[in-house]
């Protein structure tokens, strides 16, 4: 249900999703409800194939499935937000999460950390606090005759 002033979900200065790839779903949200011809379906399930999008390069596209393999279902993530009262603001919120998970998935990894050795004075200190403590333990124990 593509709208007119959204072409898509931006996720990053450089991928925004096409509203096209998006789908929906509706339902009863849970919780108390009130009288039946008030109920609504406010929750909402926002639904986008990962696999088959075109708004992802083949490096990004392979970085994201692995990163979010445990969240998708044959290649497709579902999204589902129902803390709102109204339907619009849980899209919205559902739009939101799906954008910061697709930009968190595909943020480059940390570099590898540099093995370094203890510096002379870190050794230092740490030997001087070994025998503080032992000193400490000393002075507790019962004198010897």
């Amino acid at each position: 249900m593509p709208s007119p002033h959204r072409p898509g979900l931006r996720v990053s200065s450089g991928l925004t999703i096409p509203e096209a790839e998006l789908s929906w779903r509706f339902s009863r949200s849970s919780g108390p409800g009130g009288q039946g011809v008030n109920t609504a379906d406010s929750r909402v399930e926002l639904l986008w194939d990962a696999a088959g999008s075109t708004a992802l390069t083949p490096h990004q596209r392979d970085r994201l499935l692995d990163r979010l393999s445990g969240r998708l279902v044959n290649g497709v993530l579902t999204i589902a937000a129902s803390e709102h009262r109204a339907q619009l603001r849980n899209r919205d919120a559902a739009r939101e999460r799906l954008a910061s998970i697709v930009a968190e998935a595909l943020r480059p990894p940390a570099p590898q950390r540099r093995a370094t050795k203890p510096s002379r004075g870190s050794k230092e200190r740490r030997l001087k606090a070994k025998q503080r403590r032992t000193d400490v333990k000393q002075l507790r124990r019962r004198p010897s005759d």
